[in-house]
């Protein structure tokens, strides 16, 4: 259960600072940014394990956690803004 609750507090940390770190209007609000890092965080997490790259509880989970939140929020962010 820990290991949920520290998916789902990465993936809305990594949104957030995405969404601060991200230069320009933005018509993705905190919210939205926070949703798609815990998206991506769980996204990364659950392909980790299921290949069995990692463990849980490794410290490699916490970075792909971390790389699919970014990866996902910048991705949707780059689709959705057309110019």
């Amino acid at each position: 259960m820990l290991s949920l609750s520290g998916t789902l507090l990465v993936g809305l940390l990594v949104g957030v600072l995405a969404r601060v770190l991200k230069p320009g209007a933005d018509t993705l609000g905190w919210v939205m940014m926070g949703l798609l890092g815990i998206t991506g965080a769980f996204l990364a997490t659950y392909l980790g394990l299921a290949t069995g790259w990692y463990d849980p509880g490794e410290a490699s989970g916490w970075i792909a956690s971390a790389a699919g939140a970014m990866l996902l929020a910048g991705m949707f962010s780059l689709i959705t803004n057309k110019g």
